[in-house]
């Protein structure tokens, strides 16, 4: 009886914790659309804005490996001039 107390109270403890934790989430979720959108009453390009704070999360080497995909998916569909030319 005494480990299903403790398992039980050990639940409810874990299922509160994570109901405070998602109710923080929405408060800073609400807080960044806050900032989006004074950035965008600022005239930058919130899609932009975005795609820079992507980039910042990974470092320089992830980054480049990444472009260097971008760029050889981009040449195979002859999106990028003067390499579809040459593929061809």
């Amino acid at each position: 009886m005494n480990k299903t107390t403790f398992a039980h109270g050990q639940l409810k403890s874990i299922v509160e914790r994570i109901e405070r934790l998602e109710e923080e989430k929405k408060t800073i979720a609400g807080d960044i659309k806050e900032v989006y959108a004074e950035a965008k009453a600022n005239g930058f390009d919130i899609k932009i804005l975005r795609k820079v704070i992507s980039l910042r999360k990974k470092d320089a080497a992830e980054r480049e490996e990444e472009e260097s995909m971008l760029d050889v998916y981009l040449a195979a569909l002859g999106m990028i001039p003067g390499d579809s030319e040459e593929a061809a």
